[in-house]
């Protein structure tokens, strides 16, 4: 891992958060200090997002201000407006002359049955939440869990969250991923503490259980939220390898790999997973092909291990929560607890 375990680990990268404890809601923007290149991947069958069909590489727009991971649903989407408004007040957008026009592409995920107060009539709270996330954005440490985008999210068994982690690959690359995890199905194994992320558990990152040394038959057996609502998990990776558009999507292909080894099932027909990928071009990529592949692989492992992270870290919610336990609450054990 990198020096945070934590995507700011990657230059040019600053993080923020809000949420609102009343309505069980928040969101995470990820902003950078130049416009980056990027692209994405929807596997899900359900998605929400704002602007990404700009991400593909045959579209103009090549350079992206920031990326949002909003909760809310359809609501959610006024969070990129609250971003991109931040940012235009700073100066920061595409030039089209006098005016300048940031880009802020955004996903979201269905966190409206989670016991919080969604009677917000007229005032949906996300444009707020989106302008609060950008004002607060730093490089260096943030806290994972219950907090941003991962606020009010839930897995089919226990409390979702936000979880980032990072590495630097053999050829000095620095890669990081940030999730907001709010899956149909589950990131555990069965009933027990082992997450299906285990394999590439940095250290004790996600409490160091291990995988199961034998998987029982119910273990393989499907797990999901009851009644299939609409859920998703939505994430960003990042690189500073200077990448094209195309490269940036082929590292969002490979990274959601690590998704589906996080989350079982994955890119369900009422999920909405959706990945993005973003280099902030410090350093020449090298010979491309072996280069990729390195990034790819690592981007995945980042993944999975933000996933498993998110779910580890997150506590209960204050409000009238109505969803599944916390992993802590679940497994005390793991944090030293009778």
């Amino acid at each position: 891992m990198a020096v945070l375990n934590l995507i700011t680990d990657v230059p040019g990268v600053r993080v923020g958060n809000a949420a609102d404890a009343s309505v069980i809601t928040g969101v995470t923007v990820a902003l950078f200090d130049a416009p980056s290149i990027a692209s994405g991947v929807t596997r899900g069958g359900a998605p929400g997002s704002r602007d990404t069909t700009l991400l593909e590489p045959e579209m103009t727009a090549t350079g992206v201000d920031a990326v949002v991971l909003s909760g809310g649903s359809l609501f959610g989407l006024d969070a990129a407006g609250g971003v991109a408004n931040f940012l235009r007040g700073k100066g920061v957008g595409l030039r089209i002359g006098p005016a300048n026009v940031p880009l802020a592409v955004e996903a979201i995920t269905f966190d409206l049955l989670n016991g919080g107060d969604k009677a917000w009539a007229d005032k949906p709270p996300y444009f707020r939440l989106g302008w609060e996330a950008a004002e607060a954005a730093k490089s260096g440490p943030f806290p994972l869990g219950t907090t941003g985008g991962g606020y009010g999210t839930t897995t089919a068994n226990l409390k979702g969250g936000l979880g980032s982690a990072s590495t630097r690959t053999p050829s000095g690359f620095t890669v990081g991923a940030l999730a907001v995890v709010n899956a149909v199905g589950a990131v555990t194994v069965g009933d027990g503490p082992h997450f299906w992320a285990a394999p590439v558990e940095a250290g004790t990152e996600f409490g160091g259980a291990g995988f199961p040394s034998r998987l029982a038959p119910g273990d393989l057996a499907l797990r999901m939220k009851g009644g299939a609502p609409p859920s998703t998990t939505i994430a960003l990776v990042a690189t500073d390898a200077i990448l094209t558009k195309a490269q940036a999507k082929r590292i969002a292909i490979m990274a959601d790999d690590g998704l589906a080894r996080a989350v079982r099932p994955a890119h369900a027909p009422m999920d909405g997973d959706t990945v993005f990928a973003v280099s902030t071009c410090r350093r020449p990529l090298g010979e491309p092909l072996t280069a990729l592949t390195e990034l790819g692989l690592a981007a995945a492992d980042c993944l999975a291990r933000a996933i498993a992270r998110g779910v580890y870290e997150a506590t209960r919610p204050e409000g009238p929560y109505t969803g599944p336990p916390p992993y802590r609450e679940r497994f005390p054990h793991a944090f030293g607890k009778p």
